[in-house]
């Protein structure tokens, strides 16, 4: 199972880094993604990576902010946010599943997710 973790409250123009731990060796033709709940909205995506090679993908509200990252020792995916503002409040999720060119941006194009973890930006 998938574990994010890393979120707290932060300020305005605050950094933050969120961590997800997968279990196991993921295959190189899978991603890695990182979705995103505010309260009263749908879950929307934020970020992807592939497994090897390490193509990314951004929304385009994070893009210059946020960096998507991994670790083949640590089996690990890791979301670097800088500049946060108060909307990138939200519950964060990480996913992973089968690499797809497109439809990243679709939640079904994941099969395994982790519990979220809470990002608050506020002053």
């Amino acid at each position: 199972q998938l574990q994010a973790s890393g979120g707290e409250a932060v300020q305005p123009r605050d950094s933050l880094r969120l961590s997800c731990a997968v279990p196991g060796r993921p295959s190189d033709d899978s991603h890695m993604g990182w979705f995103r709940r505010a309260p009263g909205k749908d879950r929307e995506f934020v970020a992807r990576v592939r497994w090897s090679p390490g193509y990314t993908n951004y929304q385009g509200s994070v893009k210059g902010r946020f960096a998507i990252s991994k670790d083949n020792a640590k089996n690990a995916v890791y979301l670097q946010m800088n500049s946060l503002k108060p909307e990138d409040t939200a519950v964060y999720y990480c996913a992973t599943g089968p690499w797809r060119i497109y439809a990243y941006l679709s939640q079904s194009a994941y099969t395994h997710w982790g519990q979220g973890t809470q990002v608050t930006v506020s002053s």
